[in-house]
């Protein structure tokens, strides 16, 4: 099925394409776009069997969004991060995702993770309130993932991840940016609403990957870390927004002629094929240790073993050196592109943009990660929770 589903994106590229600066002018990606996804099972691959979902691999996952991404930039960010909530609602409590999947189960979700809100314990579950910003495909979605701290008496007592349905938030359009500008990004305001015990996920479970909802997802998928799933989930969309930008250089130099140059051919300079070679072994690097990680981690779960955290900390690692990687090549393909790619819809330069603004994730921190990494190494107790 994962092959299926894998073919059917591809036979989508060339129309996600086509759609990209409509995507960016709209702000948002197209509805039509979304249900052509939908249709293929994309969105269904890291939901579990036990709603309807495919349960598939998560390397499998990372390829259909890198695919999607290489043709249009913001509709494979948006992808990736709507594709990624079925695997965290699987981690809920099973009256959570009943409620979520019980009526359908196509059924999308968004998310903001920042601790933009708060809440306070009370009988039952939570009172929450606040306003969260950068809820990619909100638009396209019913049901919300929110992060925040819970208080209680005043004092923080845990983290969660909130699960609301779309009647208890309000979505703001404010989304106006250089990059990623077709991903609909908007405001989740939340006004004091109350959020059920079982709609609620600590985050300390989370990362011992000890979860309620393993007692009805008990399959390896639902037992890899958040802090390797999702951190990847933000890498991937990126790479495969170079490997576009790759193809689209390519495509450009192969009939590009430079006046400048009495005329020559580019496809004759040799330092454009030296900028080209550069570009692709940093693309293949950052793919290919992005997916050995993940495989190596998947291959544990699946055998029921312990992810040692020396892994998890490499996957960490290697997952924002992959954006660096990524942006480092688009960087080389676009400042030998000549003057015609920053013209407004051009593929290299919209590339460029969508793959800078991915960049600035959280997740992408590379300096944390690093350190996480090297305090690993040295034997030392590692107290970021997001590996």
């Amino acid at each position: 099925m994962n092959e299926q589903v894998i073919a059917g994106v591809r036979d989508l590229l060339p129309v996600l394409r086509e759609r990209a600066q409509d995507t960016e002018d709209a702000r948002n990606v197209p509805e039509e776009s979304v249900k052509a996804l939908q249709e293929t099972g994309f969105f269904k691959m890291l939901q579990p069997k036990s709603f309807g979902g495919l349960e598939t691999d998560p390397v499998s996952f990372y390829t259909a969004v890198k695919l999607i991404a290489s043709a249009c930039g913001s509709t494979g960010w948006v992808a990736s991060i709507l594709g990624v909530h079925p695997w965290h609602v699987a981690l809920f409590d099973q009256q959570a995702q009943q409620e979520v999947w019980g009526a359908d189960e196509d059924v999308r979700i968004s998310s903001s993770y920042a601790p933009m809100g708060k809440a306070e314990v009370v009988d039952g579950g939570y009172r929450l309130s606040g306003r969260w910003s950068f809820s990619s495909g909100s638009g396209h979605c019913t049901w919300v993932l929110l992060g925040g701290p819970a208080f209680k008496d005043g004092k923080p007592v845990d983290f969660c991840t909130y699960l609301l349905p779309i009647a208890d938030y309000t979505i703001v359009d404010v989304w106006d940016t250089v990059g990623l500008r077709g991903t609909g990004s908007n405001d989740i305001v939340v006004e004091d609403v109350f959020v059920p015990r079982h709609r609620a996920l600590s985050f300390i479970a989370t990362s011992k990957c000890k979860v309620p909802g393993q007692a009805i997802n008990p399959g390896p998928l639902y037992r890899l870390p958040y802090g390797s799933v999702h951190p990847s989930t933000i890498t991937a969309p990126i790479i495969g927004m170079a490997q576009g930008a790759y193809d689209a250089h390519v495509e450009h130099q192969r009939k590009r002629v430079r006046a400048a140059y009495a005329g020559e051919q580019s496809k004759e300079d040799p330092f454009a094929k030296v900028r080209i070679a550069e570009a692709a072994s940093e693309i293949d690097a950052a793919w290919l240790q992005l997916t050995r990680n993940i495989e190596e981690l998947y291959e544990l779960a699946k055998r029921e073993e312990r992810l040692p955290s020396d892994l998890r900390l490499r996957v960490r690692r290697d997952q924002v050196r992959g954006t660096e990687r990524a942006i480092a090549a688009i960087d080389r393909l676009f400042e030998n592109s000549g003057g015609r790619a920053i013209q407004r819809g051009t593929p290299i330069q919209r590339f460029w943009r969508d793959a800078h603004a991915g960049r600035v994730h959280a997740a992408n921190d590379a300096e944390r990660a690093y350190v996480m990494f090297g305090t690993g190494a040295f034997g030392l107790p590692v107290e970021n929770a997001m590996y």
